[in-house]
């Protein structure tokens, strides 16, 4: 049975822990499995929990953003090794305005939570409780998804509010968050944003960093040295309308890398929703074109697969390809929007209604 308590935010901050993804780190070897089953095991079930946001933390934990405002930490309890869920009865709130934390990231001493719609607040939890550190206005503000390179930088996208991408960047461990000029980016297409679907726009591996957009155009700003100066790639993926392009992106390594996308209005629609690059993203396939899965918000490659494993989650269900995209299985109807690994075989996933740890077979 999951145990639920109130916690304080004391005792949340106290678990931040730098975690990056295993499936980045340089690897010698590994073994190949082909996975053909999915154990889910329901770590919470409230109507009231909507979740899109979720990061790792140390000992098999994760920190959640809810759509209500609320903080929530997932995990094993160290002292009884069951496993309980936490979430603090603060809602973070500016006046009136509850946040909807559709992003959120984690480094060794804090944790940063990011609203969507506008205005749009940044906060960063610590010892000295939460605190906005960026605020901004705009009427077309609305940002997707937050990552950092490392303890003091890190980066978070957003829609356009002038003629590019919005992108706002810390340096000072995420005390002053400074907005990029226009000047510095590549000019948005008529149409072009991104999604705040599973807080998976934003892939880093070192310095390098690749930001997916969609709408009625689907590019890859590329970020040689952490957000410094960019490029933009084409893709092939589904676009031309407001709900269609990459809705999810992820490498394996510097060269391998995955999206996947569609158009949330026709999930069943397979076409063109799936692309595979295997030079840093420079350049882009379509890959199982017209076979499912369909449209789904996140996929994420599994940690020591040599960049053959792959999981993609949606709201219509679990898929996993073993062969680097080409071919894909469908193990689960079961709904959720983003997930994350805790390592080469089992994953935190989060949705609407509910938080579940995958083991997969």
């Amino acid at each position: 049975m999951i145990m639920k308590h109130l916690v304080t935010l004391l005792f949340i901050v106290s678990l931040f822990a730098s975690c990056k993804n295993e499936a980045s780190k340089k690897e010698t070897d590994f073994v190949l499995r082909n996975f053909s089953s999915v154990e889910i095991e329901t770590l919470i079930q409230d109507s009231t929990l909507n979740v899109r946001a979720l990061e790792l933390l140390k000992n098999e934990q994760a920190f959640i953003g809810t759509s209500d405002g609320r903080i929530g930490v997932i995990g094993t309890n160290l002292s009884d090794k069951k496993n309980e869920i936490s979430i603090t009865p603060y809602t973070v709130k500016v006046d009136t305005f509850v946040a909807n934390f559709r992003s959120v990231a984690v480094t060794s001493k804090a944790g940063f939570l990011l609203s969507i719609g506008a205005p749009a607040f940044l906060f960063k939890s610590s010892d000295f409780g939460v605190v906005p550190v960026y605020t901004e206005n705009h009427p077309k503000a609305f940002y997707d998804s937050m990552e950092f390179w490392n303890d003091q930088e890190g980066i978070a996208i957003g829609d356009p509010t002038d003629d590019c991408l919005s992108v706002i960047i810390t340096r000072d461990s995420g005390n002053t968050w400074n907005k990029l000029s226009c000047d510095d980016l590549p000019k948005a297409k008529e149409g072009e944003a991104a999604f705040a679907a599973s807080d998976t726009n934003i892939k880093i591996i070192g310095d390098k960093t690749w930001v997916a957009t969609g709408g009625k155009a689907s590019r890859i700003l590329y970020s040689p040295d952490k957000g410094k100066t960019w490029k933009v790639f084409e893709t092939p993926i589904v676009q031309g309308i407001s709900t269609t392009g990459i809705y999810s992106i992820d490498f394996y390594d510097e060269l391998n890398g995955f999206a996947i996308g569609g158009d949330y209005t026709k999930p069943e629609d397979n076409t063109a929703n799936k692309i595979r690059t295997r030079d840093g993203g420079k350049t882009w396939q379509l890959i199982a074109e017209n076979e499912n899965p369909g449209y789904r918000s996140c996929v994420q490659y599994v940690p020591n697969s040599n960049a053959k494993s792959l999981v993609a989650i949606g709201f219509k269900g679990i898929d996993i390809s073993n062969d680097s995209g080409a071919t894909w299985n469908h193990l689960s109807d079961e709904s959720y929007y983003t997930l994350r690994f805790l390592n080469d075989s089992s994953a935190y996933a989060a949705g609407k209604g509910r938080i579940s740890k995958l083991v997969f077979r």
